[in-house]
C-alpha cells in the first residue's frame, strides 16, 4: 500500500471512521490523492473539487474545520446532495496549510452513523493532516 494511503487507513481507524479521503490543492481546486471506502461510482464526483464547494472545498476555502454530524439528514448547506451516496453521516475535513497559510489540501474523514466531533478531535484531524503536508 502507497504510504499515503496508509497514513489515510490509520487516521481513519484512530477515529473509527470509514471512509476517508486526501485532496491536495492546485490552484482554486482540489485534485484526490487517495481514498478509502468511497464507493467508486462517486469516483468523478470527488476526483475535483472547486475551493469552496462541498465539505472538502469549504474547508478549503476558509482554511477551517468543517462539519456535518448528520449529513445523512442534513446537507448544512455545505455538502452536495450527492454525498449522501457515501453512506457517511458524521463527516469532518480540515485544511492542510503550509507554515505561511496557503492551503495545501484537505484531509476527510467520515462515519457510518451520525456523529459530532469534539474540538480536541478537530484539532486532532487538523494535526495529522499537517503530517500529509509533505506528501502533497
Amino acid at each position: 500500500m502507497e504510504k499515503t494511503e496508509e497514513k489515510l487507513q490509520e487516521a481513519m481507524a484512530e477515529f473509527g471512521c470509514q471512509t476517508g479521503t486526501l485532496h491536495r490543492a492546485e490552484g482554486e481546486w482540489l485534485h484526490l490523492v487517495a481514498m478509502a471506502g468511497v464507493p467508486d461510482f462517486l469516483l468523478d464526483k470527488i476526483s475535483l473539487i472547486p475551493f469552496g464547494k462541498g465539505i472538502a472545498g469549504v474547508a478549503a476555502s476558509t482554511r477551517e474545520p468543517v462539519e456535518l454530524c448528520n449529513l445523512q439528514q442534513d446537507l448544512g448547506g455545505v455538502a452536495k446532495e450527492d454525498a449522501r451516496k457515501t453512506g457517511v453521516s458524521g463527516s469532518l475535513a480540515v485544511p492542510i496549510l503550509s507554515e505561511d497559510g496557503v492551503v495545501l489540501g484537505t484531509l476527510g474523514v467520515g462515519k457510518v452513523t451520525p456523529y459530532e466531533f469534539s474540538e480536541a478531535e478537530k484539532a486532532r484531524l487538523a494535526e495529522i493532516g499537517q503530517e500529509f503536508a509533505g506528501m502533497l
